[in-house]
């Protein structure tokens, strides 16, 4: 088996299907590309048995044939080269596999691809489109707001809910939430799972700019298609908790601020907090709201007193910086409103104007002030 492509567009297809490579793979396998060609498509593939990622590109082959090749001398090798022709081969019986380029020849042992692990596919199936840029949003809002406790496996991704006209993406780590709904999609099927942060990063990362991804699942796996690239994930099989139990209903006081000052101002304060609890003191009073922390470790404090809109009764409440500064950084309006009831009960973030057909809600858990 032989064929031709274009160094760069190999390589950036290879970039693409690289990100499901674990770092140490429970099978040596795992850390080959498969290349399966037929009809001059050269399909590359790669799995972590948990996530899987196919990329297809045209190339000029004399033939099909499928092989594992080692992932990292061949990502090592085409980021060395100039963009150029190169001409693959491989040797049918023993997988050798010879790359020539204008420079000279290059050979590496390949396995063969009738051992890799097959990857699954969408068969019985719902199915539905997303706009691409919808789905990027969706994730860059929540992503942040996954747990790392692997204890506590739900928390580990994002919990997606498909309704027949909205798509809601939710994610908890229990100091944070955050709730993001989009409502003008159209969907025949009503839905919800846990797809994990791994393969949610990996398909920020591939997803393109603009046009549509049709979105599948069944009850084990999740599949994204768009452009000539799929992703396949394996879903958390656990229940999501019941997030809106937490979520309080009447909160009396609201602080409205520009969100670039607010967010400005955490970051400057941040530097001065006790560093195990990133603890930030708001004291917030009507027209004005007064930030500070102390490391008292170190004799450290600050405070800023910024102007704002406040409707309430005076509250006093603490936060940690770090989850407001993520919080904040990742909202893109002028100015956000928070929401409060009393210093011991969860602070709500909103923007003041929502874009049409997108909602947000955020929640944080304040961090109860030592006396």
């Amino acid at each position: 088996m032989k064929f031709s492509v274009s160094s760069s567009e190999l390589l950036k297809h290879l970039q693409i299907a690289s990100g499901a490579i674990a770092a140490n793979p429970v099978l040596p396998i795992l850390d080959d590309f498969l290349f399966s060609i037929k009809d001059n498509n050269l399909t590359i593939s790669a799995t972590d048995l948990e996530t899987s990622i196919t990329s297809q590109i045209k190339v000029m082959s004399d033939g099909n044939g499928i092989v594992a090749v080692p992932a990292k001398i061949l990502l090592d090798t085409l980021k060395a080269l100039p963009d150029q022709p190169i001409t693959i081969a491989v040797d049918d019986e023993t997988f050798g596999i010879t790359i020539t380029s204008a420079y000279g020849k290059y050979r590496l042992a390949g396995e063969n691809g009738q051992d890799y692990p097959r990857i699954p596919e969408s068969d019985k199936v719902d199915t539905v489109n997303v706009p691409a840029e919808t789905l990027a949003k969706g994730i860059n809002k929540t992503l942040f707001a996954t747990s790392n406790d692997e204890l506590r496996p739900a928390m580990t991704g994002v919990f997606i809910t498909l309704d027949f006209s909205s798509l809601t993406f939710v994610s908890t780590d229990a100091h944070k939430l955050v709730k993001y709904t989009f409502n003008n999609i159209t969907s025949e099927v009503s839905a919800s799972f846990i797809i994990p942060k791994k393969a949610l990063n990996l398909l920020k990362n591939a997803l393109p700019h603009e046009g549509e991804v049709t979105m599948a699942f069944d009850k084990a796996n999740s599949f994204f298609s768009f452009d000539n690239t799929h992703l396949v994930c394996r879903l958390i099989d656990t229940r999501y908790p019941d997030y809106n139990a937490v979520i309080p209903v009447d909160n009396p006081n609201t602080l409205t601020i520009k969100r670039s000052d607010f967010l400005n101002s955490m970051k400057r304060i941040a530097i001065y907090a006790n560093k195990t609890t990133n603890q930030v003191i708001l004291d917030i009073s009507p027209n004005s709201l007064t930030i500070s922390a102390q490391d008292l470790d170190f004799s450290n404090e600050a405070a800023e007193q910024l102007s704002c809109t406040y409707e309430g009764d005076p509250v006093i409440i603490g936060f940690n910086a770090k989850f407001l500064v993520e919080m904040l950084g990742v909202l893109e309006c002028d100015e956000v409103k928070m929401e409060l009831s009393s210093p011991s009960r969860a602070g709500i973030l909103r923007p003041v104007e929502e874009t049409e057909g997108e909602e947000i809600m955020m929640l944080v858990m304040p961090v109860m002030l030592s006396n």
